[in-house]
């Protein structure tokens, strides 16, 4: 049998790589600190890779205290986790929760590798709703971070970006539910328009939805994101040429996150959680949750008020924003909001 020769890895163009398969450097921070630290001054993320955001102000919030039990219910890349378990230092437990399979076991070995055991944390492939299914007697503190992870976002094979080709999915969990390419061919011109109003406050929601729908009955069927960036080009044909390209990104981001919320059911699953916590906190628990949507927000917010004037909660406080350095040094904290409450 013929010995395979090893090939080389295939040069890209230019001083930096552009595409995410090209980024092998970011992805590798271990090997490559200079390279990861040189992105990260330049107010952008690692490919591979997620910054957590907010994190003096939760942990301050928080106060974790030796021996206590808390739950991440949005793991991802496990950056507020990291810093949750160096409170903890060996005492008390960590639960994560992650709904997404692909990102989990990274995160475990991530974890690991930094000195923490099973003792320390236990991960669940579960969506956020289903906390009540680990079984804990109730948590000390609980967080959930509701911002989609930079690592589902840069990956072109996860759908989220249209900056590269790939398949319109937008799963969270791409082992369960329709993929946001199947969700379109199902829905009507009136249910996509009121889809994009509802989940995006899209200005061109009518016209996008003209378009999609003409796709479809004319036998093009939009299976990558690229072909619904296209799509959404179209649609925008009568805008002035000296906004067209501005208005046509903004469209198109709040297309892909109305898109994505509705793949998810996010609205229905950030209900359902806000209904458990008074049942999944102990008392005197505490509550952080940061959003990235008008939407999520008022419905933390509404919930908090709720509970705050039925006397389950005895403190609540927020929006609190990111500082205005945070801003400068992620970009992507810029919409973040945090909400806190306390148990009573």
């Amino acid at each position: 049998m013929e010995e395979k020769k090893p090939t080389r890895r295939k040069r890209y163009s230019g001083l930096y790589p552009k595409k995410y398969s090209e980024k092998y450097k970011e992805k590798n921070p271990d090997k490559y600190q200079e390279t990861v630290q040189r992105v990260m001054e330049k107010g952008n993320t690692p490919a591979g890779s997620h910054r957590p955001i907010m994190v003096d102000e939760i942990l301050s919030f928080l106060d974790i205290k030796k021996d206590e039990i808390g739950v991440d219910l949005t793991l991802g890349f496990g950056g507020h986790s990291q810093e949750i378990l160096k409170k903890l230092n060996h005492t008390g437990h960590l639960y994560g929760v992650d709904q997404d399979p692909i990102e989990l076991p990274k995160t475990k070995s991530r974890l690991e590798r930094l000195g923490y055991d099973l003792n320390d944390f236990t991960l669940h492939n579960l969506n956020f709703k289903d906390i009540d299914l680990i079984g804990v007697d109730g948590f000390d503190f609980v967080l959930a971070d509701l911002g989609v992870s930079s690592m589902q976002i840069d990956n072109p094979e996860r759908g989220f970006t249209f900056r590269e080709d790939g398949p319109l999915d937008l799963r969270m969990n791409p082992d369960t539910g329709e993929p946001a390419h199947i969700r379109l061919l199902g829905l009507s011109e009136l249910e996509i328009e009121y889809m994009l109003i509802e989940n995006s406050d899209e200005v061109y929601a009518k016209e996008i939805a003209a378009e999609i729908t003409k796709e479809k009955q004319q036998g093009r069927f939009i299976q990558t994101t690229k072909e619904l960036y296209n799509v959404i080009g179209k649609a925008l044909h009568k805008v002035p040429k000296s906004i067209y390209a501005e208005e046509l990104k903004k469209a198109t981001s709040r297309t892909f996150q109305a898109l994505r919320i509705d793949v998810n059911n996010e609205f229905e699953v950030l209900y359902e959680l806000l209904d458990k916590l008074p049942k999944i906190l102990k008392k005197e628990g505490r509550v952080a949750i940061l959003t990235f949507h008008s939407g999520e927000d008022r419905l933390v917010k509404k919930a908090f008020k709720q509970y705050y004037n039925e006397g389950v909660f005895k403190f609540i406080d927020g929006p609190l924003i990111p500082t205005k350095d945070e801003v400068f040094n992620n970009p992507r904290s810029r919409s973040a909001k945090l909400r806190v409450a306390i148990k009573s």
